[in-house]
């Protein structure tokens, strides 16, 4: 056991992995009993050498590196089955969560919370990226039954226990917000402040945010298929309600022509809402068709100094 784990996705990350764990390193070292453990996640570049280079030369650092790219929470979920601390942390790879803020997240949940999220004031992302970030946000308020005032991020702090609860999770489309969620409400949050990414730009544009959004929807809660028929059942009534209108209207006014337009109108209203519900049925049920095909979540290529938790008391 260590008193804090640290996981870092690392994805085309060449030239800000080593600060990052350059400032964990001056913030941590002789302070407590700490390890930093490094996930690539099918980097492009050269990642996967600097993170050995890194490996070599520093005795806290841990490496895992994936067969492929499988994603930021899959590559977070195999962090988490090797992380040995008391506490265990989670950060970008791309200096925009700042390490050096780590111990406002410690002192935060030695108060006696279960997780605290960094809340950012202002984020220093793209209009489409924060877009993303809102719809995001407000669906795990609706959906997900987040506890108000809680803004999740990927920079957070957990107990060993929530993370021993969320590697449980074997299904193929992790979304972590919703395996917390389904955990613990005790939440903190402490404001932390959002840098400029020194290089490059975000791996997560607005369509794969959109999908982690369907990620957390369809895994973690039916209230969708509920909308669906909630919606399915208004619009019948409406229906309904309305044809009796127009035939006692046309009765009462036989001159009145049917109108093309409002044929059309229905048609399409109708027909997207049909649509959409036997989406959602088929999202659902092509899910858990690769769940029981057993998908993996991640492959893990090589490692080095990590130790399974199952095999850790």
């Amino acid at each position: 056991m260590c008193d804090l784990s640290i996981i870092v996705p690392v994805y085309n990350s060449e030239k800000t992995i080593g600060e990052v764990a350059r400032q964990i390193k001056k913030a941590l070292d002789s302070k407590l009993e700490f390890e930093l453990i490094m996930v690539n996640d099918g980097s492009a570049d050269s990642s996967y050498r600097k993170c050995r280079e890194l490996l070599e030369s520093n005795n806290f650092i841990k490496f895992i590196d994936l067969s492929k790219n499988f994603g930021q929470h899959n590559a977070i979920l195999a962090g988490l089955g090797f992380a040995r601390g008391e506490f265990i942390a989670v950060m970008d790879d791309d200096l925009q969560s700042p390490p050096d803020k780590i111990w406002k997240l410690i002192n935060k949940i030695r108060e006696g919370y279960d997780v605290v999220y960094a809340n950012y004031i202002y984020k220093k992302h793209n209009p489409l990226r924060n877009l993303g970030s809102k719809i995001n946000g407000l669906m795990e308020t609706i959906l997900l039954k987040k506890p108000k005032g809680i803004k999740t991020s990927s920079y957070f702090i957990i107990r060993k226990y929530i993370a021993k609860e969320v590697i449980k999770y074997k299904g193929p489309y992790p979304y972590l917000a919703g395996l917390i969620l389904r955990i613990t409400n005790n939440i903190g949050i402490v404001n932390v402040d959002h840098k400029e990414r020194p290089y490059g730009k975000s791996n997560y544009s607005f369509i794969k945010l959109l999908k982690l959004w369907v990620n957390g929807f369809t895994n973690f809660s039916v209230k969708p298929l509920r909308i669906a028929l909630f919606m399915g059942m208004f619009l019948a009534f409406a229906g309904f309600a309305l044809s009796i209108f127009f035939i006692i209207r046309k009765f009462m006014n036989p001159e009145i022509a049917i109108g093309w337009t409002s044929i059309i109108v229905a048609v399409f209203l109708f027909s997207g809402i049909q649509l959409i519900s036997v989406g959602l049925i088929g999202e659902y049920v092509g899910r858990s068709f690769l769940s029981l095909n057993k998908q993996p979540q991640y492959v893990i290529k090589e490692k080095y100094n990590v130790e399974e938790q199952k095999k850790i008391k």
